[in-house]
């Protein structure tokens, strides 16, 4: 006889169920001896979130909106982001742009720095900045309709790839706004200004929320990592660097389309997590060329070292395959560098889909779309392990404008 029907023995349901019961019941007492005592849920010392601010100075951290270049690029990024394309009203012309960026810069400018918006009827809700930058992108359909003679070459849908299974629903746009904070309050609260500010313009095209680790979960500067574990964008120049510069805002040989602007491209990349469960740790780092643990290359100790992709196992076979991701996204030509600035998603899963619908808002800035960014791309579609996992169904090019001299607005050399 078993043990879930013998009447000696404790059946494994009564253990379950009854335990839980018994478990209930000593959490229970366990709360109203905490309750009783001196300053639970006020601070207690026992209680107390040791070594975090408490007083939440975060919250007022700011970032200047105003300046040769826009907030948002070069800026650490925000733990949260939120990115918005907006499609133009029928009869939009010039003058009524140029109005609506004048109104879109103020009120960002307002709101970035803990100010609310001309006609924000919750002031409350934007005391608390949290790093909020804002940056903004202009599609074909802006450019065509204000400055057709400025535009540069590369803004355009890219490429077909074999990959690409794009969808209407997460691609193109005339206008891009990129929300990035702390905070996601803040980042809903300005979110909801800015396309109140649009209402009379543009209509919403896609809406695409974002994150990484919360604040203050890990050490400041510290790679993110995507739904796979990895780190994404180890490679990436360091912000402020000569590589830096010479990769977003251009120079003499690859200059940006106007000085102090550089490019997005945001890509929508859906991940199959149900099926990556199946891989093993060995095969998951050699699809991306680089150990899970730490982002090393499987050929170094630490993230930052140098790929050998020459190097070879004791069976001749090289360490990096030339399938993996790293592998295909590095470029022989040194020019060919883009910077990513990503954030991952997790939707909830399509009905009679898998258990995950989640993945990557890959976003990229570059001087020139053309010469940086698709060569990487149609190596990547040739052959790339992780297309095995990964399938981009959005996507999305941007022009970015500089940045705003204070009393100006975002987009005004278009009108000069």
């Amino acid at each position: 006889m078993s043990a879930e029907t013998t009447p000696r023995g404790v059946g494994r349901r009564r253990l379950l169920f009854g335990g839980a019961a018994a478990g209930l019941g000593a959490v229970a007492a366990a709360g109203g001896h905490l309750a009783g005592s001196r300053g639970f849920g006020q601070g207690s010392t026992e209680l107390e979130r040791a070594g975090l601010d408490e007083a939440g100075s975060n919250g007022r951290q700011t970032v200047p909106f105003y300046g040769r270049h826009q907030a948002g690029i070069a800026t650490p990024p925000g733990a949260y982001a939120a990115f918005v394309a907006l499609d133009l009203r029928e009869g939009i012309g010039r003058d009524r742009i140029r109005s609506w960026l004048r109104m879109l810069s103020d009120d960002a400018a307002a709101l970035t720095q803990g100010e609310p918006a001309l006609a924000d009827t919750e002031p409350e809700l934007a005391r608390n900045p949290a790093r909020l930058t804002v940056t903004f992108g202009f599609g074909p359909g802006l450019l065509a309709a204000a400055a057709p003679e400025k535009a540069p070459a590369w803004l355009a849908p890219l490429p077909a790839f074999g990959v690409d299974r794009l969808e209407d629903r997460w691609s193109g746009g005339d206008l891009a706004l990129q929300l990035c904070a702390d905070d996601p309050m803040t980042l809903a609260h300005a979110q909801r200004m800015l396309l109140k500010d649009s209402r009379a313009f543009a209509v919403v095209r896609w809406v695409q929320p974002g994150f990484r680790r919360a604040y203050g979960t890990e050490k400041a500067g510290t790679t993110m990592r995507n739904h796979f574990g990895q780190v994404d964008g180890s490679a990436n120049a360091l912000p402020g660097s000569p590589e830096f510069d010479r990769v977003v805002w251009g120079d003499s040989e690859i200059p940006a389309w106007l000085e102090g602007g550089t490019s997005m491209v945001i890509r929508r990349i859906a991940m199959n997590l149900d099926t990556w469960d199946e891989l093993d740790r060995r095969g998951r780092e050699e699809s991306v060329g680089r150990k899970l643990d730490n982002g090393a290359p499987l050929t170094g100790e630490s993230e930052r070292d140098e790929p050998d992709f020459d190097a070879v196992t004791g069976l001749g076979f090289k360490v990096i395959p030339d399938y993996a991701h790293m592998r295909r996204a590095r470029p022989d030509d040194p020019r060919q560098r883009i910077f990513r600035r990503g954030y991952n998603y997790d939707a909830a899963p399509e009905p009679g889909g898998g258990v995950s619908n989640a993945g990557l808002i890959f976003v990229a800035f570059q001087a020139d779309v053309t010469r940086q960014f698709v060569p990487i791309q149609q190596r990547l579609d040739k052959l790339d392990l992780l297309n095995e996992w990964t399938t981009p169904i959005g996507s999305a090019v941007f022009a970015v404008p500089p940045g705003a001299a204070e009393g100006g607005f975002v987009g005004e050399g278009l009108f000069s």
